[in-house]
């Protein structure tokens, strides 16, 4: 095995952001299957340290393409882009008034232990979220378009974090 692959080589999937989920769930299952360290316990020392870095290659890999913020941001590093560079962090200024809003009606649904206007919210959220990712596919894999994917994966970061505190906020409201 190569570790200079690149994490669509490495389970032979086209560089894209659309990916057939199965697929990747089968390369992952067959992958761990023949570099899982157990299956090197008999190994000498040195064979054991390649499987489990093999094997912690294959996990990383794994968890950044089946995520779409982080399979967006890999795609956009392998063009030279870091979309969370720290000294970067333009973002539409509709997008971060809509921000504003969205986090005040958390706010207030936690204050007012609403669980329907959070239920609601979650809901408006997730649909926000779909719309990106689709957004940002196209940008990716269509119009080529590295300043639009960009945005629009600093956009879904942001959108993942907050449908996140509301999971956080529904555990606290139940207890």
């Amino acid at each position: 095995m190569d570790f200079s692959q690149n994490h669509f080589a490495l389970f032979d999937l086209p560089a894209t952001f659309a990916l057939d989920r199965a697929r990747l769930d089968s390369a992952y299952r067959a992958l761990q299957n023949a570099v899982h360290p157990d299956r090197f316990a008999a190994e000498a020392e040195a064979g054991q340290r390649l499987a489990l870095q093999w094997s912690s290659r294959v996990n990383e890999a794994y968890q950044t393409l089946r995520n779409p913020v982080t399979r967006g941001a890999y795609l956009l590093g392998l063009a030279g882009i870091d979309a969370f560079a720290p000294h970067d962090t333009r973002m539409a200024p509709a997008f971060l008034m809509q921000q504003m809003e969205w986090r005040e009606a958390v706010d207030a649904a936690r204050a007012q232990r609403d669980v329907a206007a959070l239920g609601a919210l979650e809901a408006e959220l997730a649909a926000h979220a779909r719309a990106l990712e689709t957004r940002l596919g196209q940008a990716l894999d269509v119009e080529h378009d590295l300043d639009a994917a960009t945005a629009a994966v600093r956009e879904l970061r942001f959108m993942e974090k907050l449908l996140a505190e509301i999971g956080d906020v529904y555990e606290e409201l139940e207890a």
